[in-house]
């Protein structure tokens, strides 16, 4: 168990910074969307990970230009479905509202997130966990009842605080629904490029990376597939809304500063992650996951809280509250793995 505990330490750091990148999100004026987001995109998965797995890995552009090709062009190919979960979540939002949007994409994810690798694992793999099983189905299902929880108290705390925002825009929830599972099922596919770009970590500890550091060498590649989504979606939104002037606003240090400050954090998470799931061996792609994006809900809670969005809702905080316990009991579950 000692030797689990600088994984787990790593894997709940982690779950801070996830929880955390969001609140740049709430500066992004006077940029557009797409104008923050392209510079975002920029940072967050090309210079922060390619800057970070340099200083980590000998020779990094010798072991990426080495790699095996079956490995890096299907970590990319799965970098870039999560792209397209991330623009599917934001077309949900507006049709049933961030609290039920982001319960059901972080439910689905985690859980895919957490089995798919455990269903596609080789023979060898999959005997070492079988011990583990029971642990992983109960802790994940139990994640999955806590999310549920807390997206219930996010949408019953929507409704009594009157969101107009949000009320206003649900036009369809049944098309809302459908793209919000679609979304989290795709998010999913970045835990499943990292697992499938580990020939590439090999790599990287044969040049004489530590073994936790060799998982920067994987997310270089499998960021490639998802910014290349991400960066298209928001140069197409630059070009057919003419915003590319946004870039020339005044006053718009801020929220140049946010865009890069959430970028640290966003690869902060997910650099930090994959020591940690490294670190954990096989077990860590099955458990590390679904345990960071339950952590993370719980942590941006923590700062709804201290920016006041609970205030008025005294019944969806404690129902929230609940949900947050079965969170952290499936977190201590899945450690028992």
């Amino acid at each position: 168990m000692d030797s689990m505990f600088l994984p787990f330490l790593l894997v709940i750091f982690a779950s801070i910074f996830q929880g955390s990148f969001g609140l740049g999100m709430k500066f992004m004026a006077p940029l557009k969307w797409e104008a923050w987001w392209l510079l975002h995109s920029i940072f967050a998965m090309i210079l922060i990970p390619t800057a970070w797995a340099y200083f980590v890995t000998p020779n990094l552009f010798h072991v990426l230009s080495n790699a095996p090709s079956d490995a890096a062009i299907t970590a990319m190919i799965f970098g870039a479905l999560w792209g397209v979960g991330g623009i599917l979540f934001g077309k949900s939002v507006p049709m049933i509202g961030i609290s039920l949007t982001y319960g059901i994409v972080m439910g689905v994810c985690s859980a895919a997130g957490g089995l798919i690798p455990l269903f596609t694992a080789d023979d060898a793999a999959f005997q070492t966990m079988t011990p583990a099983l029971p642990y992983i189905f109960g802790g994940v299902a139990l994640m999955l009842v806590g999310v549920a929880i807390t997206a219930y108290a996010g949408v019953k705390k929507d409704k009594l605080q009157a969101n107009s925002e949000n009320t206003g825009e649900k036009t369809n929830l049944k098309s809302g629904l459908i793209l919000a599972v679609l979304s989290g099922f795709l998010s999913a596919f970045l835990a499943v490029g990292f697992n499938e770009g580990q020939p590439i970590g090999e790599l990287a500890k044969n040049a004489g990376a530590i073994d936790r550091n060799t998982s920067l060498a994987i997310w270089v590649v499998v960021l490639w597939g998802g910014f290349a989504i991400n960066a298209l979606y928001a140069l197409f939104l630059l070009f057919k809304n003419n915003t590319w002037n946004s870039y020339a606003t005044p006053n718009s240090g801020k929220a140049y500063a946010w865009a890069i400050g959430a970028a640290v954090l966003w690869f902060g998470a997910l650099g930090i992650y994959g020591q940690g799931a490294t670190l954990m061996g096989s077990l860590g792609g099955v458990i590390a996951w679904p345990m960071m994006l339950g952590l993370s809900l719980i942590v941006g809670n923590v700062w709804s809280y201290m920016n006041k969005e609970w205030d008025g809702a005294k019944k969806p905080f404690n129902i929230m509250l609940l949900g947050v316990g079965v969170i952290i009991v499936a977190v201590v579950v899945m450690g028992y793995s």
